[in-house]
């Protein structure tokens, strides 16, 4: 460390205290060469969650971005703002795990887990939310993704009537 007096990097710590629930610590240090005493702070640097872009770009994890996305799905569907937080808190959280020691995750593992969330909430904010992040061309395309949710819908018809029966 060096001195903010003389500029010298010999020191010695003569005090450590840890601060913040263990998250930081004060050091008192003087100088070995003009018996300055200073205070120095060390804190744990964490890296933030980046978001690896289909161009190859990476940049911080957005939470205003994906809320945006997912408020886009869902206007003037019947879902409510605490879903939305919901939502976007559970993508969050599942996004950081997920991304594990190295931070990063794409924007399609990202995409597909909102997909994923929207699914189970509301079909239609499903659809909308689909056809921008799998960038559907065309009809065809919203079609297979709609067989696909009617087809979900049936496994899923049927194992209540096989619980119920």
């Amino acid at each position: 460390m060096r001195c903010p007096s003389c500029g010298n990097v010999d020191d010695k710590v003569i005090e450590s205290r840890t601060l913040a629930n263990g998250g930081a610590v004060r050091r008192r240090r003087e100088c070995g060469a003009c018996g300055y005493r200073f205070t120095s702070y060390e804190r744990i640097e964490e890296k933030s969650l980046m978001v690896i872009k289909r161009d190859g770009r990476r940049e911080p994890f957005d939470r205003d971005k994906l809320e945006a996305g997912l408020e886009r799905a869902v206007q003037k569907r019947p879902v409510s703002r605490l879903d939305i937080e919901r939502l976007v808190n559970e993508i969050e959280d599942q996004t950081a795990i997920s991304a594990g020691l190295s931070r990063e995750a794409s924007t399609d593992l990202i995409g597909e887990m909102a997909l994923e969330k929207l699914g189970e909430l509301d079909k239609v904010a499903y659809i909308r939310f689909a056809s921008v992040c799998r960038r559907f061309e065309n009809l065809d395309e919203f079609i297979r993704e709609i067989n696909k949710l009617g087809e979900t819908g049936k496994k899923n018809d049927t194992k209540c009537c096989e619980a119920v029966g």
